[in-house]
């Protein structure tokens, strides 16, 4: 069969989809040699789980070889399509070939986070009991898309975006297999072709066959070599993935906070452009630099916040794609700033003291006289105005009573921090005095 006959077979994916675990490549961690999972297919053994991973990582294979490999039932619905109805009526076989037959069955159910609460809790009863082993499988974090009652009840099984070199394997088995890829019709592809679909498909099984499949599709019919020419052409709009409700959203994100905080200003950069081609909200982007300049740069140096806030108020100026620009000016200056979270600490060492202590009443010299009668109160009687005074320093009570001697701000020893704390060292010997 040439290459050009294909469009009447499935498609390359669907075609090169692992039949066992001998020909799956890729999440070794739980199905290598000796691992839980790949030993519990092996006694057919396997419990109710959730498979969760990005697309085009096994999910659904690794349900389908269960299939091949159990010697129950294998029962397979999708949430996208299927309901109550549907489910009830699986259950009510599983039920009777359990009690009249002895055997089990393996209810499969791809995208399961499509399912609401209500269509979850008809599951729960009898994945429960036993009638049947569940197995569902979800690109969404089952945390949040899973019913807690039915989710400890679940194993979670975390499949990983797949490597460089697993889709190079994937890509060589379907150019060499003579029943089902490209083997038959001696289909080649240049080395350096063949990295840039692997490099460029996110780690995505079924991505990557596709590409390959589109970049055979492009070659006349005397070539039987893809080039980067071809590759160039398919990858040229492939989808970058970013779920902006979903995990990625909540990693990214965390891992941008986390380079500008480690002083990384290049992973800061990459995950703010992850962001900005994955179309996150600008203003959620723009708020987390100005936290991330007050809660971790802070007054190390104060401009930071300063060029934080002008850069939110710039890039909601002039939008996109030109955002991008004020918004990476802060996030190298925040990145390469010298760093400290005191004024952070201190602020939650003084919220944690309100909430948990009775701090008394402001000191009467302090309170407010800014209305008739206050005077006739003692409010404000022997205030000190600080710059009557040498230094602009007097000592008086500025805490409460429930509170004296508490510190809470403790300036650390970098950058305008040191100013800041040789100062407070001025203070606190007058005090001594």
């Amino acid at each position: 069969m040439s290459l050009f006959d294909r469009e009447i077979q499935p498609p390359l994916a669907e075609r090169m989809r692992p039949r066992n675990l001998d020909e799956f490549v890729g999440q070794a961690a739980i199905v290598g040699e000796g691992r839980y999972l790949r030993r519990m297919m092996e006694k057919d053994a396997i419990p109710s789980l959730i498979f969760f991973g990005p697309p085009g990582t096994g999910k659904t294979t690794l349900a389908k070889v269960i299939a091949n490999m159990t010697g129950g039932v294998f029962e397979q619905v999708n949430a996208t399509v299927a309901g109550v109805a549907d489910l009830r009526k699986i259950i009510a076989a599983a039920r009777e070939r359990k009690s009249s037959l002895g055997v089990k069955t393996i209810l499969f159910i791809d995208e399961i986070h499509r399912f609401n609460k209500a269509q979850q809790d008809v599951l729960l009863p009898y994945v429960e009991s036993g009638v049947v082993t569940l197995i569902g499988a979800t690109t969404e974090n089952p945390f949040f898309e899973v019913n807690s009652p039915l989710l400890s009840r679940l194993k979670i099984i975390r499949l990983e975006p797949l490597t460089v070199g697993d889709i190079n394997k994937l890509l060589q088995n379907a150019l060499g297999d003579k029943e089902r890829g490209y083997g038959e019709a001696g289909l080649a592809i240049e080395e350096e072709a063949r990295l840039m679909l692997a490099e460029r498909c996110g780690g995505d099984a079924r991505v990557a066959l596709n590409l390959l499949e589109q970049a055979a599709a492009l070659l006349s019919a005397e070539t039987k070599s893809i080039g980067k020419k071809e590759a160039r052409e398919v990858l040229a709009e492939t989808g970058r993935r970013y779920d902006k409700k979903g995990d990625e959203h909540y990693d990214v994100i965390s891992a941008f906070i986390k380079s500008m905080r480690g002083s990384s200003p290049d992973a800061a950069l990459h995950y703010l452009a992850r962001m900005i081609e994955g179309g996150e909200d600008l203003k959620f982007i723009a708020r987390r630099i100005v936290i991330c300049a007050a809660e971790d740069v802070g007054n190390a140096d104060p401009q930071a916040l300063i060029l934080a806030t002008a850069a939110a108020e710039a890039a909601q100026f002039v939008g996109f794609p030109e955002a991008s620009i004020p918004l990476a000016q802060a996030v190298t200056y925040i990145a390469t700033a010298p760093k400290s979270n005191s004024s952070c600490l201190g602020i939650d060492r003084a919220l944690r003291d309100v909430r948990e202590k009775y701090c008394g009443r402001v000191p009467p010299h302090l309170r407010g006289t800014g209305y008739r009668g206050a005077a006739l109160l003692g409010h404000g009687r022997d205030y000190k105005y600080p710059h009557d005074y040498e230094g602009n320093f007097v000592e008086q009570q500025y805490l409460p009573d429930g509170l004296s001697g508490s510190e809470y701000y403790k300036p650390g020893g970098n950058g305008y921090e040191k100013i800041i704390k040789k100062q407070m060292e001025v203070y606190e010997k007058k005090l001594k005095k």
